[in-house]
């Protein structure tokens, strides 16, 4: 595989909440919005906000652009918080059994 591995996975097992994030929205970018969403539910949201990131900062000649509100980053780390949660309940179970210290 290329590129750096997950540190969290590798120390722990358990994939973070970006874990195939990049992935999902590279495949998003090229139209393939199926295999985007079975890698990760946010790949083409976060598809969205880089395009429209690059037309605001283009059209504005700034690489950080003025004007974009603070708020949707908060928003998003909790849904983001959220659906990792969710996605860890669905793999592994409500608990860790069967992992090493746990009954």
């Amino acid at each position: 595989m290329l590129g750096w591995p997950c540190p969290l996975k590798a120390l722990t097992g358990i994939p973070c909440p970006t874990c195939f994030l990049t992935r999902a929205t590279v495949a998003a970018l090229r139209g393939n919005l199926s295999e985007s969403v079975q890698l990760h539910a946010f790949g083409p949201v976060v598809a969205v906000a880089l395009i429209a990131w690059c037309f605001t900062a283009i059209s504005q000649r700034r690489l950080i652009p003025r004007g974009i509100p603070a708020w949707p980053l908060g928003v998003g780390a909790v849904v983001l918080f959220a659906y990792w949660l969710m996605r860890l309940i669905i793999s592994y179970g409500l608990g860790f059994r069967g992992a090493p210290g746990f009954p």
